[in-house]
């Protein structure tokens, strides 16, 4: 049978977020944070393996009014070695999700950590995706 997970991605310069999702069910819950250290690809590329991904839903940064950023070109060459490597990629909107991230956190009245963020967010963005596709 084949797969239906999704690993959901929030890149950030120090962390990135991992979620995992599987599309039959529509349902994303955060993985785990992955230290920018040189070493990011191939944790990505591991995580897509042992998860069987099909595709990496990557949050794609845009200003309020929707346009491209900075930020926004830095994810776009962010993806291309995991193209390289033969992965597909997905861009999604990310538009607030580190914010509600935060907020769920908070709410939640439990310690967190800027890592509990990324993933978290993560996990939206890729709840977003498996929500809209369906």
């Amino acid at each position: 049978m084949p797969s239906n997970t999704y690993l959901g991605l929030d890149v950030g310069t120090k962390r990135i977020g991992v979620a995992r999702g599987d599309a039959s069910v529509r349902l994303a819950f955060p993985l785990e944070t992955i230290e920018v250290d040189g070493q990011e690809y191939n944790c990505i590329g591991e995580l897509a393996r042992e998860h069987d991904a099909i595709a990496l839903v990557v949050g794609y940064p845009r200003n309020q009014a929707g346009d491209p950023t900075a930020q926004t070109a830095s994810v776009e060459q962010f993806v291309e070695p995991l193209r390289a490597r033969g992965l597909s990629v997905i861009f999604q909107d990310e538009s607030v999700t580190s914010v509600m991230a935060e907020q769920r956190l908070i709410a939640s009245g439990k310690a967190y950590a800027k890592g509990d963020i990324d993933a978290l967010a993560a996990a939206l963005i890729l709840q977003d995706y498996l929500e809209r596709r369906a």
